[in-house]
């Protein structure tokens, strides 16, 4: 038997099978290689990322929001709006006084985001290193109005009318407190009447505080944002404050350095201030802060 030949044979017919079983090796070792990535990376999967946390991951995230009571209505539809971008995303509000809300930071009060209504507040928990100093912007601003009862048939067009025997109380936010009371103060006091309207205050722990009072008839007057304003079915405005009769009103947003999720906070932060959350704040009255102010 000639033993040479047919191993020639038959090395040909090896030869000539792994040529054309090739390809379809190449292929099944891609798919398997494929298979292997899907399932070690299930964003492959083509869910869209709007399903989980801006983070990028899947697990469920709480964000404390310390906010100024003046932002209350904005920000709940503003929580609407992420919650459907987000849903992984819980946004809790902790809404109040700026003054008392930066007390209750400086006390260890837990917090990812400070939303002021006052630079003042702010700069103190800059100044303090608990807001990070490269994650803080002023955000809004917004005007002071006096206002009273929606039936009211009072006359009061200027700060000099509220001397008038027609306005008994005059409810105005804690000036050491409240920024909206603060900025109140500064009127007055550029007014000259400040001393004088002393018998008639009424001051109160926040500037949802002062409409309430002026919407049951329990003042006869109050200084309170125009927002807050525009909001209120029960009050009309009977003048606004001129602008250089007080400091300016803005509204800095801040991240707290103490913060544990610093990601998600700051695309938070990031997303108030997106044309989106602005439109919404616009509808509540509120202005976009001038760039670098």
């Amino acid at each position: 038997m000639n033993y040479s030949s047919s191993s020639s044979r038959t090395g040909g017919i090896v030869s000539r099978f792994t040529r054309s079983a090739m390809p379809m090796l190449i292929l099944l070792m891609l798919t398997v290689l494929l298979s292997a990535c899907s399932a070690g990376n299930p964003g492959s999967s083509g869910a869209s990322s709007s399903t989980g946390n801006p983070s990028g991951n899947n697990q469920p995230v709480e964000l404390t929001i310390s906010a100024a009571a003046s932002l209350t209505d904005s920000l709940k539809e503003i929580q609407a709006l992420y919650a459907k971008k987000y849903p992984n995303v819980t946004l809790t509000f902790n809404f109040g006084a700026s003054g008392t809300l930066q007390k209750q930071i400086e006390q260890g009060a837990p917090a990812d985001l400070f939303l002021s209504a006052g630079s003042k507040q702010m700069k103190a928990l800059v100044d303090e290193k608990l807001i990070s100093a490269d994650r803080t912007v002023n955000l809004l601003t917004n005007e002071l109005v006096l206002v009273v009862p929606k039936d009211s048939t009072t006359s009061i067009t200027s700060i000099a009318d509220l001397k008038g025997d027609s306005i008994k109380r005059l409810a105005i936010g804690t000036p050491e407190s409240v920024p909206a009371g603060m900025y109140a103060k500064q009127a007055l006091e550029k007014s000259g009447e400040w001393d004088t309207l002393q018998p008639k205050l009424v001051q109160t722990k926040d500037v949802k505080q002062v409409l309430s009072y002026v919407e049951t008839g329990n003042a006869d007057a109050g200084f309170v944002y125009k927002t807050d304003a525009l909001e209120s079915q029960g009050v009309k405005i009977a003048f606004t404050a001129s602008e250089d009769s007080h400091d300016p009103i803005v509204y800095p947003i801040g991240v707290l350095s103490s913060t544990t999720h610093r990601e998600d906070a700051a695309l938070f932060y990031a997303y108030l201030q997106t044309q989106e959350a602005l439109d919404v704040f616009a509808k509540y009255g509120f202005n976009k802060a001038a760039a670098g102010s």
